[in-house]
């Protein structure tokens, strides 16, 4: 998707340009229909502003509209969000439904959640609507009925906007640009009189590809790291039973979490503090996120193991059609075999026969880690802007002073990882 790009002042501004909309719009409030509008025609939305506590019983809604959806995420399922909030009750989350009505009744055409909180990396002492809501989630995008995605979206903003108790700066991390919602968006807030302002952005690997495991490896990978790879899983072998596995059954894919949370522990992340055991909280979101989702049959580990002992380990979460390789650690005991890039080999293979996954999201925050070894790209962004119509000076003021500061940030990154950059 292209963009018309404008700078002022240090901003980034994608696609700005105003036309007027009309839309009728509510008082919204936790739990209520918080706006109802009929934009260009279409059948009536409505939309629902929920605390994530009252996120029970949509299962079946939201598999519905994974199925209508024009991008598929795995961390707005409103089962996941439910549970970020039991286990990080301190942070209050909302969720964004928006609905349609039909001759039969209405179904999901949107969710969007937030968390209330400053936002990612923010210098700024304000609290934003943040996306993902959670921590440890790596991607912002809503997850939006193909056809309603400009219909929702508007809908969607007016009942941010109409609702006084509700932060007007949203603050996406991990936006995805190159897909139509991202596109619907842009139209939607230039309708406005607005634009989401970007401050920084990165391609992230993915694996989207019609060839089998055998000829994409064969084309991903030099001959020589293929090689080098082949005598690494050879030498492996030598030691012991070397075994690829996959456990999707909810008490199987709990054991390998335990596996993988001790694995991550022994390892630099343990050593740094950012390990999730480092906090209890995160660790039992895990513990009840990912068995959670296998019961739905989207949730799988996927591990090596030598001699019963996991070299490394990988899990993976599903969307629809959509895979996320989500958490990943290895045993820095065997860092010189290179267990992460074995298993990223059988993985690759198991997602390219699997003809239920049209494509899988790394979850990396840009090329530099292994998984740059998947050709496919997707372009994503952190990017603000502000629900209310307009352009708020407000608004401009703290955006350019966070774009300032991201620019600091990110040079002092790139000092930091050049001379010391952890294995993943």
């Amino acid at each position: 998707m292209s963009h018309d790009i404008l700078s002022a002042g240090g901003a980034t501004y994608v696609g700005a340009y105003a036309r007027a909309r009309q839309t009728g719009s509510g008082v919204s409030a936790p739990g209520a229909i918080a706006a109802q509008c009929a934009p260009q025609g279409a059948a009536a939305l409505t939309v629902e502003i929920t605390e994530s506590a009252r996120l029970t019983g949509l299962d079946a809604e939201w598999r519905d509209l994974l199925r209508r959806a024009d991008a598929p995420n795995v961390f707005m399922t409103p089962a996941t969000i439910k549970l970020a909030g039991e286990t990080h009750p301190d942070t209050r989350r909302i969720a964004v439904l928006a609905w349609q009505k039909t001759g039969r009744g209405k179904h999901l055409a949107g969710v969007w959640a937030f968390a209330i909180r400053r936002a990612p990396q923010s210098i700024l002492p304000m609290n934003v609507l943040a996306a993902p809501a959670m921590g440890h989630a790596y991607l912002a995008t809503p997850v939006i009925d193909r056809d309603l995605l400009e219909e929702a979206l508007a809908a969607m903003l007016d009942a941010i906007a109409a609702d006084a108790r509700l932060p007007h700066f949203v603050a996406l991390d991990a936006m995805a640009t190159d897909g139509a919602t991202m596109q619907a968006l842009s139209h939607v807030l230039r309708a406005r009189g607005g634009a989401p302002c970007v401050l920084t952005e990165a391609r992230r690997p993915m694996l989207a590809s019609a060839l089998d495991g055998r000829q994409y490896l064969q084309q991903a990978l030099s001959g020589s790291s293929r090689k080098k790879l082949r005598q690494h899983r050879r030498r492996l072998a030598e030691k012991g039973r070397l075994e690829y596995r996959i456990d999707s059954a909810p008490e199987a894919v709990g054991q390998a979490v335990e596996a993988f949370l001790q694995l991550e522990a022994s390892g630099w992340k343990g050593r740094q503090g950012t390990a999730l055991l480092s906090d209890a909280a995160d660790a039992a979101f895990v513990r009840s996120m990912v068995p959670t989702l296998a019961q739905q049959g989207d949730a799988q580990v996927h591990a090596l193991y030598l001699e019963g002992k996991p070299l490394s380990v990988q899990i993976v979460l599903r969307a629809g059609t959509a895979a996320f390789t989500w958490k990943t650690a290895y045993d820095e005991a065997w860092r010189d075999a290179s267990p992460g890039m074995l298993l990223l080999e059988d993985y690759t293979a198991a997602f390219l026969a699997d003809d239920s996954i049209a494509y899988v999201d790394s979850c990396a925050y840009d090329e530099t880690s292994f998984m740059a070894a998947w050709s496919e790209r997707q372009a994503i962004a952190s990017l603000w802007f502000d629900v209310r119509p307009g352009t708020p000076l407000s608004f401009t003021l703290a955006f350019r002073i966070q774009k300032i500061y991201a620019v600091f940030r990110a040079a002092a990154k790139r000092m930091h990882q050049k001379y010391t950059r952890p294995a993943r």
